[in-house]
Formats: structure tokens, sequence, C-alpha cells
């Protein structure tokens, strides 16, 4: 079963984590600025995707400067230990932990 199956917001989360530490590429950017009308539609909330899922997750203004905080303190463990992070998996596991 697909990680996403029955749960469609899962990936915009993800997403939005790989936005806010600088991973999320242009392509998928461009995607999902192309999917916020339909955004707005379903939720109900104007402005950009990110908007969108703060309002969502009723995110405070400082969320996205405490997962780059958290990125940057494990890229640095994850560095000494002689092993780069990854990005998408790091985004699994903080939104498998923060938001199960």
């Amino acid at each position: 079963m697909s990680r996403y199956a029955g749960k469609p917001f899962l990936r915009l989360l993800e997403c939005y984590v790989l936005d806010a530490i600088g991973e999320l590429s242009d392509e998928q950017q461009a995607t999902l600025r192309a999917m916020e009308p339909k955004l707005h539609e379903v939720y109900g909330v104007p402005g950009s995707w990110q908007a969108v899922i703060e309002a969502q997750m009723d995110f405070p203004a400082t969320v996205a400067d405490k997962i780059r905080e958290i990125w940057r303190t494990n890229a640095e463990k994850f560095a000494s230990a002689g092993t780069p992070i990854n990005a998408e998996d790091f985004a699994h596991h903080f939104v498998d932990t923060n938001f199960p």
C-alpha cells in the first residue's frame, strides 16, 4: 500500500517541511503553486499552498523556523557521523513524529 493512500494531505505536509528546509525542487514548487486554486476550494483558505497548510494545521508563525533549526541540528549530527542526511527521509520522519 502506498504511504499516501487515503492520506493526500500527508504529502502536502512533507512538501511543507521540504520547502521550509530549502529542499523542495522547483518542479515540486511549481506543481504546488498550480494546485493552489484547488486547495483554496477544498480547504476554504486563500493564499499560497503553504498558507493553506499553515491554516489547516493551525501552525504558529514560527513553525518553518523551528523546522529549519531541527533540520540544521540533525544535518550537523549526521555530518559528524560521516553520513549525509536525506531531505525526503527527514521530511517523512518529521511528519510521522510530529503529526501522527
